[in-house]
């Protein structure tokens, strides 16, 4: 016999956007430890539950500890970043000029500034002095493996032995400057950022004391494999 009110059991749509709550309240709680903290090692399950609002048991139902939260954290924003970075890096030079020559960021680099600002909230702490320092250097490796093959299209054979390095100097520096805008309040615009960055990759040290330095890439190479 049926009962006027029997209840149905939960759908797995319903159950699955509730995990989603529940993670999302837990990242966002865990970024407000860190700036609370000033340090990813103190923070506790404790003070990200209660921040979170959900109980222990939850927590354990979706995360072994906190470097397990931190960790899916990282790996959700490296397989979401991916995508972008790969856009960014099938941008052939002809237009990159083109951008240049009207005074427009790179192709590629709004899309790339707007995924961290939509995700600053939490971002920011985790990328910041006292968040996990192994975070940059995942995505540096991420950005660095996706760039390289699509970098080797169409280069002189003369430059590809420098071709590692130059890669690495122009990540970490662009990682840099992108921490800094996150972790500094993102008060520029993603627009003005994204032509910042584009004009930071051609600026030569000499441009700023308009003393231009030009350097020949290739026989600067070839001068470091015979000596």
């Amino acid at each position: 016999m049926k009962t006027a009110y029997a209840t149905e059991a939960p759908s797995a749509a319903s159950t699955d956007r509730r995990s989603v709550r529940t993670r999302a309240a837990l990242r966002d709680a865990l970024a407000a430890e860190i700036e609370a903290t000033g340090d990813l090692t103190r923070v506790t399950v404790t003070a990200v539950t209660e921040r979170a609002d959900v109980t222990r048991r939850t927590f354990y139902s979706h995360f072994r500890d906190i470097p397990d939260l931190v960790r899916a954290i990282e790996d959700e924003t490296i397989a979401d970043l991916k995508p972008v970075v790969e856009q960014l890096a099938s941008v052939r030079l002809p237009e990159l000029k083109a951008a240049i020559d009207a005074a427009e960021p790179c192709p590629g680099s709004i899309a790339l500034l707007s995924f961290f600002k939509e995700r600053g909230s939490y971002l920011a702490p985790l990328m910041g002095e006292g968040g996990d320092p192994g975070f940059v250097e995942r995505l540096k490796v991420m950005a660095q493996e996706t760039i390289t093959s699509r970098a080797m299209h169409g280069m002189d054979a003369r430059a590809i032995p420098f071709l590692d390095y130059y890669l690495s100097f122009a990540i970490s520096a662009e990682a840099g400057v992108l921490v800094r805008w996150l972790t500094g309040g993102m008060h520029e615009s993603v627009g003005t950022m994204a032509r910042l960055m584009t004009a930071l990759m051609f600026v030569r040290p000499g441009d700023l004391y308009d003393t231009p330095i030009d350097l020949d890439i290739p026989r600067f190479v070839l001068s470091m494999l015979l000596s």
